[in-house]
């Protein structure tokens, strides 16, 4: 089910400039781009991944993690194989890493009319792209999310956000929430350890809030690379400039792929630097990766009310007032 891409400019000698993500890659006739899964065909360039789902499952919409978008509900979730990323810990390099690694496209065949009908199916109140990086399956996405919103269907994206401005502009109408990877706030960290720049994630994190994107942001804690005081003091302080209300999700690091070596980041860690993100003025930190820590737990940012209650991706939602405080009647900031 090749696909015509969309996002490319076409150039001489039949090359073509993908203008999907930040790498903006430049693409010789036969050649693919660092995602692997787009092709320039003759001078146009082509989807590999159009319809090719290798991941069809009804989640918790807090795996995501999504904690203040319709908590409690279930997401339609969705992925093809490819990612514009290499990450030395990914948790997923299975089915991102497939198209690069091994040379090989697999996956379910789909419509987008058939995932729209299967989330009305399974209940679900969302799409979520996720698992691997929705951007490089941006056309599948985009027709699925188009024919969701006419249906009251949510679209939320799970992302390393190193896409293009310009895409990011064609999703607003359809985008309603994303959870950014923010996976360091050190550029030689996303150049050794993903294959990226960090300016382009610190960019799309700004515009999304100004398009209207609800936004959480993710960060994996990795003992000695990323987790110095120092780092988490300006990676805390860069996302409350984006809004206090923006809420940090700081997510346990295990062993995977090709970063073995190193042991899971201990509680202590992931508390510390909670405590570093509510001392800048953030309303909303999470801990992740840790079932049954308080952290997980939403309260009142105004009177300390719990509000949300976690145990892993089971909620226990108290009875709020639309979406503000029962006590306090101080906003809860989200999508509810």
């Amino acid at each position: 089910m090749d696909h015509e891409a969309l996002l490319y400019e076409k150039q001489e000698d039949r090359q073509v400039r993908c203008v999907l993500c930040s790498h903006r890659c430049r693409i010789e006739p036969g050649k693919r781009g660092i995602c692997a899964v787009r092709e320039n065909r003759e001078g146009i360039l082509v989807s590999l991944v159009y319809g090719a789902l290798i991941a069809e499952n009804v989640d918790p919409i807090e795996k995501k993690p999504l904690f203040h978008c319709l908590p409690g509900s279930r997401s339609y979730s969705i992925a093809t194989a490819g990612c514009n990323f290499r990450c030395s810990f990914c948790q997923n390099h299975e089915i991102s890493q497939m198209p690069r690694e091994e040379g090989r496209i697999v996956g379910r065949r789909r419509t987008p009319e058939e995932v729209v009908e299967a989330t009305l199916r399974s209940g679900s109140k969302s799409i979520a792209y996720t698992y691997t990086e929705p951007t490089v399956y941006f056309e599948f996405a985009h027709d699925t999310a188009v024919l969701a919103k006419a249906k009251g269907i949510r679209n939320v994206f799970v992302t390393n956000g190193y896409m293009t401005p310009e895409m990011l502009r064609m999703a607003a109408p359809w985008l309603d929430a994303a959870n950014v990877d923010l996976k360091a706030f050190s550029d030689e960290f996303y150049r050794t350890q993903c294959g990226g720049r960090l300016e382009p994630v610190l960019e799309n994190l700004r515009l999304m809030k100004e398009l209207g994107i609800w936004v959480e942001v993710t960060t994996l804690l990795i003992p000695g690379l990323n987790d110095s005081d120092g780092e988490l003091r300006d990676l805390a302080g860069f996302v409350r400039s984006l809004g206090p209300e923006t809420p940090w999700h700081i997510s346990r690091f295990h062993p995977r792929y090709r970063m073995t070596e190193k042991g899971p980041t201990p509680a202590e860690a992931i508390h510390r630097a909670a405590a570093i993100g509510k001392a800048a003025g953030l309303k909303y930190v999470y801990s992740g990766n840790i079932p049954g820590d308080a952290g997980e737990n939403t309260a009142c940012a105004a009177c300390g009310q719990l509000l949300i209650g976690r145990y892993g991706f089971s909620v226990e939602r108290q009875d709020l007032a639309g979406s503000a405080c029962p006590r306090c009647g101080a906003p809860l900031d989200g999508i509810f």
